[in-house]
């Protein structure tokens, strides 16, 4: 009876064990087949080449093709609700972003929680906005620039390529830190946003620093302040807004996500593979040439990232009184 007890009891172990052994077994052996980075946006701009060298990296690293697939829509809900539907293999992956962040409150009847049904995986970079006025604006400074605006309220006209985009909502943001009021005036992209500022014809755009900077070193733009806390590397003689408006930090930041339920291994897996990507020093030259900053973060620290980001959102998306189009 008692060899016959122990026989069972090491089958039960045995049996609870499984699992486990069949986990990591897995996660050694992927990829074993092609994987999909799924990117809300369209081809060619800054997201889409970003999660194109993170894929290429991936594919040389891990042996298998890290394929990047474009579905742009409804900011990038589309794209999120693909891989809120997918398995949950770590075979479609998200290149998520501050959109997903500010969508969680600006659409009312979305079929997915961001933050809960997307399982954080690595950070990929975080990005500064660059404040740029046409050379012709009166004011050369930030300060200058708050002192006229509370001087004309609603007579700057502040571009975006969009409702909810980065530069839209860090636009937002200042008018609620720096107690002004800009008027919004929404395109469909950056060059058509630019093409109107340097016409004269809106007066302010909180411009992606990759779509900014050309015109900035030809003297077509001027540079007022950069959006994130700190100083960008693409542009170190420019001052951060919070210099002059304390706490204000805003950055279009990009990362990978997985289905809810994907193994730890396999997430830890691609993390640990990412992380080595943006310290190498090919690919931090390439972030470099984008004007963008890696952003190192474990899935938990990422995870943590991305739901103050909502909260943050939330609260502008109220007060500004946002609605999606």
């Amino acid at each position: 009876m008692t060899f016959r007890r122990r026989h069972i009891l090491k089958l039960a172990a045995g049996a609870v064990a499984l699992p486990a052994v069949s986990r990591l077994a897995f996660a050694q052996t992927y990829p074993s087949h092609p994987v999909r980075i799924i990117v809300g946006f369209g081809a060619g701009g800054a997201p889409d080449i970003l999660a194109r060298l993170v894929g290429q990296w991936l594919s040389d690293k891990l042996g298998q093709p890290f394929v990047v697939e474009n579905r742009p829509g409804a900011s990038g809900n589309l794209a999120t609700e693909a891989i809120v539907g997918a398995p949950a293999d770590g075979y479609m992956l998200l290149l998520t972003s501050l959109s997903n962040a500010v969508n969680a409150s600006l659409y009312s009847k979305l079929k997915f929680d961001f933050t809960k049904d997307i399982a954080p995986v690595a950070g990929i970079s975080r990005d500064p906005d660059v404040v740029v006025v046409n050379p012709a604006f009166p004011a050369k400074t930030l300060p200058e620039f708050i002192a006229y605006a509370k001087a004309n309220p609603g007579k700057i006209n502040m571009a975006s390529p969009g409702v909810g985009t980065s530069p839209h909502m860090a636009g937002e943001l200042f008018n609620y830190m720096a107690g002004i009021k800009m008027t919004h005036v929404a395109y469909r992209a950056s060059p058509p946003a630019i093409t109107d500022l340097l016409a004269g014809q809106v007066q302010v755009y909180f411009a992606p620093i990759s779509a900014g900077v050309s015109y900035i070193k030809s003297g077509k733009l001027r540079p007022l302040a950069v959006t994130t806390a700190t100083r960008a590397d693409a542009l170190p003689d420019v001052p951060p807004v919070a210099q002059f408006v304390p706490g204000y930090d805003v950055s279009a930041w990009y990362g990978i996500g997985a289905p809810k339920g994907t193994p730890a291994a396999i997430v830890d897996k691609l993390n640990a593979t990412i992380d080595a990507g943006l310290v190498d020093p090919e690919m931090k030259k390439k972030f470099a040439a984008l004007g963008s900053q890696p952003y190192i973060a474990t899935p938990a620290e990422f995870g943590k990232f991305q739901v103050a980001e909502a909260e943050k959102w939330a609260k502008v998306v109220k007060f500004a009184g946002i609605k999606a189009d």
